[in-house]
């Protein structure tokens, strides 16, 4: 796939199914993440890999994490949360960490890191691998962050969600003359 037609139909793939990539798929992905761009080479970014029965831990991490926030959680809401981390086969954990800086600040460190995840995903594309970057709360729940490992200074920027499409979705064409504009008018 060349380069232009892969930004251009890169597209979220939300229902996935085995297998997921495989290590050297992944080494390619990490790859091009690391070649985003980045001020000061700070690299405010770690991914972790989750895949195997580790989704059934981070499906647990969930659980836990709900119960914690609402001790009123219905079973069924516990077991939802655990059920969200067999949606693919691969999970990786973006991780945006964040430090002080004179030249840097955490806006443009945030933004670097969604550009390696974004790398991770146009790579994850050109080798016919599915992949969603999703949020949700857990992203942002204090349970899943100590859970995770995460320090003080770090975030979770996404989930990303990677494995065989079950259904190939298109990208939907747009015309990027609605979002363009030339100043001064």
């Amino acid at each position: 796939m060349d380069a232009l037609t892969n930004l251009q139909q890169r597209f979220s793939q939300p229902l996935l199914q085995e297998p997921g990539p495989d290590a050297e798929q992944l080494d390619n992905m990490f790859a091009a993440a690391m070649r985003a761009p980045d001020h000061a080479a700070l690299r405010p970014w770690r991914f972790l890999v989750i895949d195997g029965d580790a989704r059934g831990e981070l499906g647990e991490l969930y659980a836990r994490a709900a119960l914690q926030a609402n001790p009123d959680v219905t079973e069924d809401v516990l077991t939802r949360n655990r059920k969200m981390t067999f949606r693919a086969p691969t999970i990786i954990v973006a991780i945006a960490v964040v430090t002080e800086h004179p030249k840097v600040p955490a806006s443009e460190q945030l933004i670097a890191a969604g550009c390696a995840v974004q790398n991770m995903l146009l790579a994850a594309n050109a080798q016919g691998v599915g992949a969603m970057w999703r949020t949700g709360g857990v992203a942002y729940d204090p349970v899943v962050k100590e859970g995770l490992g995460l320090a003080a200074h770090e975030e979770i920027i996404g989930f990303v969600y990677m494995g065989t499409p079950s259904k190939q979705r298109t990208a939907p064409l747009l015309d990027s003359s609605d979002y363009v504009s030339r100043w001064p008018a």
